[in-house]
């Protein structure tokens, strides 16, 4: 994302990387669905411009290791920081604690450029809508890039004198193997998220610039690239995603090599002074588009609209125009911040928002008390009540056993965390004292599967098709007539917007648009399943497709949207025992028998 001044200036390269940020920027808002690709613009035109300093260098055997790393510092680390330290503070006044927990892992982890890690372990899919609340979510790529910087200089450190001639073979060999691992992994996530997939991108923008040190390409064919750029960005949702992506970084390849004239569309296109002039901030534009995005999500914009979009681009032009006027531009001159300060400054901010981000982890984001959900600073011992919400759902887990004995109700909950949000809804409700509840999240890797099924009094299984359940049934020989399907549940996308109107006569009573991919699912359960099917959300939606947020004890039904705090389950537990269309079990003087009716 750094911008690279080489020696010969291009204005078509800072226009490049216009587009890449606009598409970025306004991707984010919610509008260009392959806007998302301005990255692999990004990536392309780092491969292409540090090969072309550090390859010359090689050449006339005067690359140094440590005056590249300190140009990278220079040109990145300043700003990432700075950002950083803002979005985390920033965090400490708004977010509530899973949001400021999870904000305290990105700071650290982009800290030490590897947020593309923890996104894959923590979130995985880069669609999803709650990566939108996310501050900095964005850095993923710096991570990319960064990984790049370790291992790319290495090849021209090693291979010096007589071995430079293996330079360029070398990158060939790492680029088509990356190729290879990109075309042929099965895990998208992976592939979007790791250094392994995304080195080719960079290295053919090295590999261009290598084979056009002094050869030129025919302005024609950059219409041509700029053209499948555009379309690819405008109309490429009908195309695959690994397609749209080798089209783009070919075509920004092939927009990087340099031309044999200044005529031409391209050029009027790339090189106009507002295209210019956007590419030269557009370092800081991706680092705090994010930011101001995520922000307005999290407590002012429930959803962004054409005209806040407008406002919401002029803030953040206004911040990345200062910041590259006082960040930027002043620590990449080396006359006015000496390497000594530079490196000193940046150590002390590392460590500021490092140990900050560590103590706000470590104390579950809890800073101060939220009584809607639970969470107090202190209680009377003086210690945090962190990961209360994770602890009560995760305590299913310790049902992962056979059943205890004769007396009580025999009943197999089988899947994922919605499962185990049924399993306490279970617990907390009137039925709770007279179950005998086992749980297991995969039905193909529990022990003595066949021998809970047999013994099990009642069956509930969560999010499962009718397809899906046939072969299970054939393979487990399972009783139907005890089976029951638990539907899905959603309370919006963030908790944060209604935190923030706390005060307010109406707080406790505040209902949020479910999602609908949620009601879409859990529609398409309803119509396959019929009266086999605990249609949760059905128990709380309005005519108005509304949910309630809060508890009728104004507490968050759910911490994350997705998930049951405990009032939650609560809530959702005299929901079913008020419900007098839903007797969940009989106990006949005979003995324990489970029926469901809904």
């Amino acid at each position: 994302m750094a911008t690279i001044q080489p020696e010969h200036y291009r204005k078509d390269i800072d226009g490049l990387r216009a587009l890449a940020v606009l598409s970025v920027i306004i991707f984010h808002m919610g509008y260009l669905p392959n806007g998302y690709l301005g990255v692999d613009i990004f990536f392309a035109i780092s491969g292409y411009l540090i090969t072309k300093i550090v390859y010359n260098e090689a050449l006339e055997d005067r690359f140094s290791i440590i005056s590249f790393y300190m140009r990278r510092i220079r040109r990145i680390i300043p700003l990432v920081l700075f950002t950083t330290f803002i979005a985390l503070v920033t965090g400490m006044f708004v977010m509530l604690p899973d949001d400021l927990e999870n904000l305290s892992q990105s700071v650290i982890a982009t800290n030490l450029f590897a947020n593309n890690i923890l996104l894959l372990k923590t979130v995985g899919d880069y669609w999803d809508i709650f990566n939108d609340y996310k501050p900095l979510m964005h850095t993923w790529s710096l991570g990319v890039e960064e990984q790049f910087y370790v291992i790319y200089p290495l090849i021209f450190l090693f291979l010096t004198g007589a071995r430079k001639k293996w330079i360029l073979p070398l990158l060939i060999a790492l680029t088509v193997v990356s190729l290879f691992f990109f075309l042929s992994t099965s895990n998208t996530f992976s592939r979007f998220y790791l250094i392994q997939y995304r080195f080719f991108e960079l290295a053919l923008g090295g590999l261009g610039a290598i084979f056009f040190r002094n050869r030129t390409i025919d302005h024609r064919y950059k219409i041509g690239f700029l053209f499948i750029i555009l379309c690819v960005l405008l109309f490429g949702v009908y195309l695959s995603p690994v397609v749209n992506l080798l089209l783009v970084v070919v075509s920004a390849v092939g927009l990087l090599l340099p031309g044999n004239t200044n005529e031409g569309l391209t050029n009027a296109f790339l090189e106009n002074k507002y295209m210019v002039w956007i590419g030269k901030i557009s370092f800081s534009l991706y680092m705090w588009h994010q930011i101001v995005l995520a922000y307005s999500r999290y407590f002012v914009l429930e959803r962004i609209d054409i005209a806040s979009a407008v406002v919401l681009f002029l803030i953040i032009l206004v911040l990345s125009v200062l910041s590259y006027q006082f960040i930027e531009q002043p620590f990449r001159n080396k006359a006015k911040v000496s390497s000594k300060m530079l490196l000193s400054v940046s150590a002390v901010v590392l460590l500021l928002t490092s140990v900050s981000s560590l103590f706000l982890y470590m104390r579950s984001g809890i800073i101060r008390d939220v009584p809607e959900l639970g969470l107090y600073a202190t209680n009377s011992e003086g210690k945090s009540n962190g990961h209360l919400h994770q602890a009560y759902n995760s305590r299913i887990y310790d049902l992962d056993k056979l059943y205890a004995g004769d007396r009580k109700i025999k009943t197999l909950v089988i899947g994922n965390s919605y499962a185990r949000d049924w399993s306490n809804i279970l617990l907390e409700s009137k039925y709770g004292q007279d179950l005998d509840i086992c749980y297991t999240y995969n039905i193909n890797s529990c022990k003595n599967i066949k021998e809970r099924l047999a013994k099990a009094d009642v069956i509930f299984f969560t999010e499962i098709r009718v397809d899906t359940f046939r072969a299970m049934t054939q393979r487990y020989d399972i009783d139907t007539t005890k089976v029951w399907i638990v539907g899905n549940k959603n309370f919006g996308t963030n908790n944060g917007i209604f935190y923030r109107r706390r005060g307010d006569n109406n707080y406790c009573t505040q209902r949020v648009n479910i999602r609908q991919q949620a009601l879409k699912i859990n529609n398409d359960l309803k119509s396959q399943w019929g009266n086999k099917y605990i249609d949760l959300i059905g128990m709380v939606i309005d005519e108005n497709g509304k949910v309630p947020v809060f508890t009728d004890s104004c507490m968050f039904i759910s911490q994350d949207t997705r998930h049951l705090t405990r009032a939650g389950a609560i809530y959702f537990a005299r929901l079913i025992d008020h419900n007098q269309s839903f007797t969940l079990l009989n106990r006949p003087s005979s003995g324990p028998t489970a029926s469901a009716v809904y």
